[in-house]
């Protein structure tokens, strides 16, 4: 029984604006699949072959040949999930379907699978096979407890990296630490999908997870929830690791692409941690902005004091030597006209060296979601246009073509003096657009 994973294509940011092309001087960064196919791939039966076909780098098309074909996805690559799910449909073949999407939208999901695992699927996904190979497939598997991380084997990087080609092909892969968060931010849906409890990776799992992207030559991209230094108990688990990444012997800069973090985190951090992360051989941090109460007050509403703390928190990172890579978010309920001009001129006074610029996106299944569908903003619901390129909601101080055009400047204001950073170190793997 020959069981086809497939991670459907979806559309970037020079996908949906080809103009950013012309302004942006640097390369687009191909970032790496999510962890949930080589995850399920990790705890298949041995009486299943496995296969991995990456959308993005080759189009799935019906001469694939398999008895069973897994999707996993997340909303921006729905569409194309249904295009591809609906053709091998039309000619007989069975399809399944988990992952964020059909997760959080299963009715809307199961209109073009066979079946569709809701929230982890490591606990569920071996009966889904048993059942397939009995012809007893059922239309929803969802695990009644969460999964415990006591169990999880190291996910099957290697699928990802086989599937690779000369002309696309990541530096680096996500490393996961932890599952779930107890926090129910505005634009999140981790307590959802994992659940609302913190759960920790053990440590011998991320160490051979580090191991074996090390073994391919690739780096980890530690993509966690940010409210995961919040909790004493999690900032011990990331210490740890960080002594792991320590004893790694390769070089700085060479081990992780970057830890995902934000503001409060970084104000937060213990000069010891931040040290320590810097000697661990960090030389990253993926800045998010927007979703947190510095930054919304500092853009959104031009707040001199928070606008102070957020310049701090970068300026910070540099006393450490991390980069701090920001993606700054634009159309929040606090943004009015002016939130552009503020955020250019944080980047200024941060000394902000690149970065990246989004849409507010209210994700099926987030608080944001459920605010905006009950007041009725939510216009626009083609998945594929869910990318934090477009405007898929009446923002609440502009008009969505305001906020369209305001965020196409961002990224010509900002980058219209830096021609220079196509050759930078790391410039190549930076800008993701």
């Amino acid at each position: 029984m020959k069981v086809q994973f497939v991670y459907p294509a979806f559309e970037r940011h020079a996908n949906s604006h080809p103009e950013l092309l012309e302004h942006v001087p640097c390369n687009e960064y191909l970032g790496g699949p999510s962890l949930g196919i080589a995850s399920i791939a990790a705890v298949t039966p041995p009486w299943a072959e496995v296969a991995f076909q990456d959308d993005r780098v080759h189009p799935l098309t019906s001469s694939v040949q398999a008895d069973l074909y897994a999707f996993s996805f997340f909303t921006p690559a729905a569409t194309r999930a249904f295009e591809l799910a609906d053709m091998l449909r039309a000619e007989g073949r069975k399809v399944v379907a988990g992952g964020i999407f059909p997760t959080m939208m299963p009715e809307v999901a199961s209109k073009h699978f066979d079946a569709i695992v809701i929230g982890e699927g490591e606990g569920v996904w071996p009966a889904l096979l048993d059942d397939f190979r009995k012809g007893e497939l059922k239309p929803r598997y969802q695990e009644t407890e969460p999964f415990d991380l006591t169990q999880l084997p190291p996910p099957r990087i290697d699928l990802y990296v086989n599937a690779e080609s000369p002309d696309l092909h990541p530096d680096d892969y996500p490393l996961q630490i932890s599952r779930g968060c107890p926090l129910e931010c505005d634009a999140c849906v981790v307590p959802c999908s994992m659940g609302k409890k913190l759960r920790l990776v053990p440590r011998e799992q991320s160490r051979q997870a580090l191991a074996d992207l090390a073994k391919f030559g690739k780096l980890a991209a530690v993509t966690e929830d940010t409210s995961f230094f919040f909790f004493s108990g999690a900032r011990r688990h990331l210490k740890t690791f960080l002594e792991d990444l320590r004893e790694d012997p390769r070089p700085r800069g060479g081990k992780i692409s970057y830890i995902g973090i934000s503001m409060p985190m970084i104000l937060s951090l213990d000069p010891e941690l931040l040290k320590l992360a810097s000697e661990a051989g960090i030389d990253r941090f993926y800045l998010v902005c927007g979703f947190d109460p510095i930054t919304r007050d500092a853009f959104g509403k031009g707040d001199p004091a928070a606008m102070d703390r957020a310049i701090q928190s970068v300026l910070r990172c540099h006393d450490f030597g991390i980069e701090p890579y920001t993606s700054l978010l634009v159309g929040n309920d606090t943004d009015d006209e002016h939130v552009f001009d503020r955020i250019l001129d944080f980047t200024v006074k941060a000394r902000v060296p690149k970065t990246e610029f989004a849409i507010f996106t209210p994700y099926p299944g987030t608080p944001a979601w459920n605010r905006l569908q009950a007041e009725g903003r939510i216009f626009d619901t083609e998945w594929k246009h869910y990318n934090d390129a477009n405007v898929v909601f009446r923002p609440r101080q502009m008009s969505p073509e305001r906020l369209l055009e305001g965020y196409l400047s961002l990224w010509r204001e900002f980058y219209k003096d830096k021609k220079h950073l196509s050759s930078l170190e790391h410039g190549q793997k930076t800008i993701q657009f």
